[in-house]
């Protein structure tokens, strides 16, 4: 089973736990890398994944500068989808659908 982290944790990244977490072959966390985000990125979140999705560019490298230790196994990929979206936009799932699947 892969473990799998959405990283920002606002809207898209809970919309993204919440259509993923049905499915049996991963265990899927969102959690935020700003200091005041409900559920805080940590070490631990960073070291426990497999596959780490950011939304942004600007989300990867503040990743990247801030879990640098951290990020020895996890992969780290860039889904290049912009702040546009509500949670569980229907928009924002297709997205979603399209674009995550292929590196589960």
């Amino acid at each position: 089973m892969k473990n799998v982290l959405c990283s920002q944790n606002r809207l898209r990244s809970p919309t993204a736990e919440q259509v993923f977490s049905k499915r049996r072959d991963i265990e899927v966390e969102s959690a935020g890398t700003n200091h005041d985000a409900d559920n805080p990125l940590t070490h631990e979140l960073v070291a426990w994944a497999d596959i780490i999705f950011v939304m942004e560019k600007a989300h990867r490298a503040k990743l990247q500068k801030k879990f640098r230790s951290s990020l020895k196994k996890a992969r780290l990929i860039c889904l290049d989808i912009p702040d546009d979206y509500e949670f569980m936009d229907p928009e924002l799932v297709q997205l979603l659908e399209a674009k995550v699947p292929r590196y589960l």
